[in-house]
């Protein structure tokens, strides 16, 4: 099935608020950019997740300029984009980049004490060399397609 209207409305409206944030001149806004938007069925709403750089004040700070400016970027998204109406506009600040790089963090603190361990153990020769000495039991075609 092709791509609703709808969606293609979220992705023009993702990338005019972009556009539109990263031309603004208010210094009160900080490193700001658009990582989503949900629109309502009725298309008279949308929400406009935003992932800020810096520190807990400066997020602040940053997502109360955008709300002070939501009018000015309504009237810049009806200028740009042609609706009937133009929908109402709510920014959210978008915290899933900062929870992915925390989670990468506590992956790569847990693979590097399990490499530490198990380089450990890897003494006794069970490594890559005992691998490939067996090597010919990965020829005979097991669950990777037909065997001839």
């Amino acid at each position: 099935m092709g791509v609703t209207r709808s969606q293609r409305l979220r992705e023009e409206l993702k990338r005019e608020c972009s556009d539109i944030l990263r031309k603004m001149k208010d210094p009160r806004i900080g490193i700001a950019s658009v990582t989503d938007a949900e629109i309502s069925q009725d298309l008279r709403h949308v929400k406009v997740f935003v992932s800020i750089y810096g520190d807990d004040d400066e997020k602040e700070r940053t997502l109360a300029a955008l709300e002070h400016a939501r009018g000015f970027v309504r009237s810049e998204i009806g200028k740009r984009i042609r609706l009937r109406h133009t929908p109402e506009i709510t920014f959210r600040l978008d915290d899933s980049i900062e929870r992915g790089q925390r989670i990468n963090l506590l992956l790569r603190e847990v693979v590097g004490e399990e490499g530490t361990d198990a380089g450990a153990g890897d003494q006794g020769g069970d490594g890559v060399e005992g691998a490939e000495e067996g090597g010919d039991q990965w020829e005979g075609g097991h669950g990777h397609g037909p065997s001839r």
